[in-house]
């Protein structure tokens, strides 16, 4: 949380190196700037709550992202599926939707505003998630999962957006994107420990109806959630600007699709920073949803776990993701003492490199963790040697995660959602992918060998950090957004 005085400190800081979004889109208004109406301007007790809200929806579309993990084999029985490559299904189908659906919401809220994309996706989601409970056969189900996904992932791929629109400041916007991560994190490893324990003693059924539960208690706040999308804010408030390049485009649908929905797609194509971010980011989300196929492999088969059991082998993993609030504080604070000295690095790195450092330390922990748990998991072996393995996994996830994604973010400014629904989609895709290919990898490789497959793929996309470090000035003067936002604050400067 942010207060009152932090914010002033982080709005004075801002105003040599940050520009507002409503000004770069529309310099002439400068009186919007000082408005307190505009997001930038509200007072912390204003954010705080909204951060909250948006931190409460995005555990509970988590949680569903992996909420039958350990109910699979009840529902398989129910239903008469006896293949096993179909186990995954249930949780790749949701994955599915996490791959559509950003494409669409994102660049919707950048048109269209976040507030009602935002309740109204999450409303859906809600009755989908209740419907999969309802559901009377194994086909049903898959599809249902897949259009609660669909509508989940629309407040997944909004919040990045709204963080843009009500903090101003690179620091500021750093530590809620941490706080973002941790719920994105937490969120799929509260699923398998829900569904683990209910499935045995209550019916697999009931782990979505608690989920309805939990979603049905975060809508109630969710439908009090402003509108934070400054433009918009300021064209209900000042009027609209007829020579606003949105405006002079509105009912041209076919140059909507193209610049607008297509926009992430294109970013993913020709924006380097976009393209290595999300691939490593996809590798590394892909392994994280593998965890929720290997750890019974591991537990259940390996220690005779219960599924209930078996789910709390993912809370070190969560243990993880806390170790690393206290890390990234002093981080934080580390880079505000650079910043007050004067150090030259800092200044030279502050938009889009300067929370890199945190993925050169993570990656190869996140790298290790896979070696670690893949060659000490053995019936000869105590079971808190492999499952100890989940915190330095956990630890090194989100630091890649918020490494890579404030890159995305501080780089690209007013196209951040657009840049962020391009990764999810992209690592979303390969989340999908990768569980189905689990059972077979572990069978035919063995634990040690597919973990070993698994550490070393990590290990050679670790270097991607250290190349932005290396060439990221290059790397931006060759990107096309980039240079566009770096125009209009040149513009917006000059007015």
């Amino acid at each position: 949380m942010i207060t009152d005085e932090e914010q002033q400190c982080d709005k004075e800081r801002s105003q040599s190196g940050v520009i507002q979004q409503q000004v770069i889109e529309d310099p002439g208004l400068s009186t919007w700037k000082d408005d307190p109406r505009n997001p930038y301007n509200w007072p912390a007790a204003k954010k705080n709550p909204i951060f909250c809200v948006l931190l409460m929806t995005i555990l509970s579309s988590c949680i569903g992202s992996s909420l039958p993990s350990n109910g699979i084999p009840f529902i398989m029985k129910e239903f008469g599926v006896e293949s096993q490559s179909q186990k995954a299904l249930p949780n790749s189908c949701y994955l599915i939707g996490y791959v559509f659906g950003p494409l669409v919401w994102a660049p919707m809220s950048e048109q269209q505003g976040r507030r009602y994309l935002t309740i109204g996706t999450f409303f859906l989601f809600t009755i989908f998630t209740m419907a999969c409970g309802l559901s009377r056969n194994w086909a049903t189900l898959l599809v249902l999962r897949l259009i609660s996904g669909i509508f989940a992932s629309g407040p997944i791929a909004v919040v990045t957006g709204v963080l843009a629109d009500i903090f101003q400041d690179p620091r500021t916007r750093g530590r809620a994107v941490a706080l973002y991560m941790v719920a994105t994190s937490f969120g799929p490893l509260l699923g398998p420990i829900i569904s683990g324990f209910a499935s045995p003693r209550l019916g697999w059924r009931w782990s979505f109806w608690i989920a309805t539960m939990l979603a049905a208690a975060t809508l109630l706040p969710l439908l009090f959630l402003p509108e934070t999308h400054g433009k918009l804010l300021r064209q209900k408030y000042q009027g609209p600007d007829n020579s606003a390049p949105q405006t002079r485009q509105k009912g041209d649908r076919r140059k909507y699709m193209k610049t607008v929905l297509l926009r992430p797609l294109h970013m993913l194509l020709f924006e380097p920073i976009v393209t290595s971010s999300s691939a490593y980011l996809a590798l590394v989300y892909g392994i994280f949803y593998m965890s929720f196929q290997a750890y019974p492999i591991i537990f259940q088969d390996i220690y005779k776990m219960s599924p209930g059991i078996c789910g709390l082998a993912y809370l070190p993993i969560g243990l993880g993701c806390l170790l690393f609030l206290p890390v990234f504080w002093l981080y934080d604070n580390y880079l505000l003492y650079l910043e007050r000295v004067g150090n030259t690095w800092y200044h030279k790195n502050r938009e889009g490199c300067r929370r890199l450092p945190l993925a050169c330390l993570g990656g190869p922990l996140f790298a290790a963790s896979l070696f670690w748990l893949g060659w000490s998991a053995s019936d000869r072996v105590s079971f808190a040697a492999p499952m100890m393995a989940g915190v330095p996994f956990g630890f090194g996830f989100i630091c890649i995660f918020i490494a890579m994604l404030n890159v995305l973010t501080d780089s690209y400014e007013i196209y951040a959602a657009s840049a962020n629904a391009a990764s999810s989609c992209s690592r979303s895709l390969l989340a999908t992918v990768l569980p189905l290919a689990t059972t077979p990898m572990f069978t035919n490789l063995g634990v040690p060998g597919a973990c070993s497959l698994l550490g070393g793929l990590s290990a050679l996309m670790s270097v991607i950090p250290f190349i932005f470090i290396w060439k990221g000035k290059e790397i931006k003067q060759r990107s096309k957004f980039c240079n566009m936002l770096k125009e209009e604050k040149s513009r917006a400067q000059s007015n």
